[in-house]
């Protein structure tokens, strides 16, 4: 008996640490197939098609959801940041308030979430049904690289793509916060738009776009990776999905603090 608990012990101890160390073998895996990856973005062909193609499915296909979540966010910043001016009596200011907080932090995460349940969760989708039909391995099979033909299109458009979708989102969340907060609250217009005049600088519109660009390129890596890794038919392509919507999520938030970290640290 004193036997049986020690293994129970053991294994209730071993059990965590044993999917601990699957999770960093997995990280490791992906690190390595992403360095692998380094010399295809410079390798011919460089496939300008299916990068338009994917330019067109990433972007302009999320852009609808991409304008609906801006208008209802600065919407809602307005309501909910004239509550917290108007006890001070400091509605007047609150122009940079929203506009900056637009611009840094909400426009880049929530593009790049609206852009996570749009296209990556696609993405994943398509390459775990390519992998488990064995589309990829006729692919192969053509001397044909995979890797070149399938993901690098997909991460340059997604790259690239999101910085412009950040940008549409601010001018429209902006532009939703400035007519709420001036016909619906009463706020001064000609005192909203100075606040924004006076105190704006050029990184509080470059930080946020910059973190498109890292947003975009680490979603598109883990997107594809998963997808293009998919095993055990149906099943493994709902959970390569599922993972790679819910592991882009997260690597969106801790990257959005560790690079707001490091823009605090420069002064930007």
């Amino acid at each position: 008996m004193a036997i049986s608990w020690i293994e129970i012990f053991f294994a209730w101890v071993g059990r965590p640490v044993l999917h601990l160390y699957n999770r960093m073998a997995d990280f490791g895996r992906f690190i390595e197939f992403q360095v692998g990856l380094i010399p295809l973005y410079f390798k011919r062909p460089y496939r300008l098609r299916e990068f338009f193609q994917q330019m067109e499915s990433i972007g302009i296909g999320t852009l609808g959801v991409i304008l609906l979540t801006a208008l209802f966010t600065g919407m809602v910043e307005a309501i909910q940041l004239y509550h917290g001016f108007h006890r001070f009596s400091a509605e007047n200011f609150m122009g940079y308030t929203i506009f900056v907080s637009i611009s840094r932090e909400l426009g880049p995460v929530f593009a790049a979430l609206m852009l996570i349940s749009r296209a990556i969760s696609a993405m994943a989708a398509e390459l775990g049904t390519m992998r488990v039909t064995e589309q990829i391995d006729a692919i192969e099979t053509l001397a044909v690289d995979s890797k070149k033909y399938l993901i690098i299109p997909r991460i340059l458009a997604t790259t690239l793509s999101l910085p412009l979708l950040v940008i549409t989102f601010d001018f429209v969340g902006n532009i939703s916060a400035y007519l709420i907060s001036t016909e619906a609250l009463g706020v001064n217009p000609v005192a909203y738009q100075n606040t924004i005049q006076q105190y704006l600088v050029f990184a509080d519109i470059g930080t946020g776009v910059l973190k498109a660009f890292v947003f975009g390129f680490l979603i598109s890596s883990i997107g594809t990776y998963l997808g293009y890794i998919a095993r055990g038919g149906a099943r493994g392509v709902g959970q390569a999905t599922t993972s790679a919507v819910v592991y882009s999520a997260v690597t969106i938030f801790a990257a959005n603090y560790f690079l707001s970290s490091l823009f605090l640290l420069l002064d930007w």
